[in-house]
């Protein structure tokens, strides 16, 4: 049997906008009601006992959404990000954050940087943000550095050329919002992860319907291919 709590949970948080269109809201309301479901969820599945949560905020395809909208995702991001790091620092909780930020607003790029600094030294968790992610993405940056040391690399190496390197794979895998893929997210990390999906949309996604994804997470039987 798995072991009850997850050492690391990745979360795919879909369902924003269905959730504010269902409610007759601009998808900005639906964003901001996630990122305030982000938090708390946060700190939930570390009151858990799990040590790493990863969670798909914004993907490199989502960049190609209307610029409003994406705008209306940054000021998201430039409102919460003082705050919640502090929170975060509070907590003994470091933050991360994986993809790649040319993709970003250099004053997001800076509160980034700032954040992980400032909270680098929580020993309590981790908690990645994914902004500007892309699996594919991800591991051709990994193919290309060890093209660059010019000689073959083993699978252990080779994960410590991606950009969740220093973190162990995820044990489970949740997406919330009824869509059944994994959108381009972890596609190395996840090989072996257990996989979760839910109809309930992200902004809903409380801390019971977290407890219920893990509670089937240590039902499931982990072989990683053996038997």
């Amino acid at each position: 049997m798995a072991e009850k709590t997850p050492r690391h949970i990745a979360i795919i948080m879909d369902g924003n906008g269905r959730w504010a269109k269902k409610r007759l809201l601009p998808r900005g309301a639906g964003h901001r009601a996630g990122m305030n479901r982000m938090i708390g969820l946060a700190e939930h599945i570390f009151d858990r006992g799990v040590e790493y949560c990863t969670l798909f905020a914004l993907s490199t395809e989502n960049l190609s959404r209307p610029k409003e909208e994406l705008d209306g995702l940054f000021s998201l991001f430039r409102d919460y990000f003082p705050a919640n790091t502090e929170r975060l620092k509070r907590k003994g909780i470091a933050l991360r954050v994986i993809g790649d930020r040319s993709l970003l607003p250099e004053d997001i790029v800076a509160l980034i940087a700032e954040g992980e600094a400032y909270t680098a030294g929580g020993t309590r968790g981790t908690l990645a943000l994914a902004i500007g992610y892309g699996g594919r993405q991800d591991i051709l940056a990994a193919v290309n550095e060890a093209v660059r040391r010019g000689r073959e690399v083993d699978a252990e190496e080779f994960s410590a050329m991606l950009s969740t390197r220093e973190m162990p794979e995820p044990d489970l895998l949740i997406r919330t919002g009824k869509e059944l893929r994994i959108s381009n997210f972890l596609l190395w990390q996840a090989a072996y992860s257990e996989l979760y999906f839910t109809d309930v949309l992200f902004p809903d996604f409380s801390d019971k319907e977290l407890d219920k994804a893990i509670e089937a997470y240590g039902k499931r039987e982990r072989r990683y291919g053996k038997l």
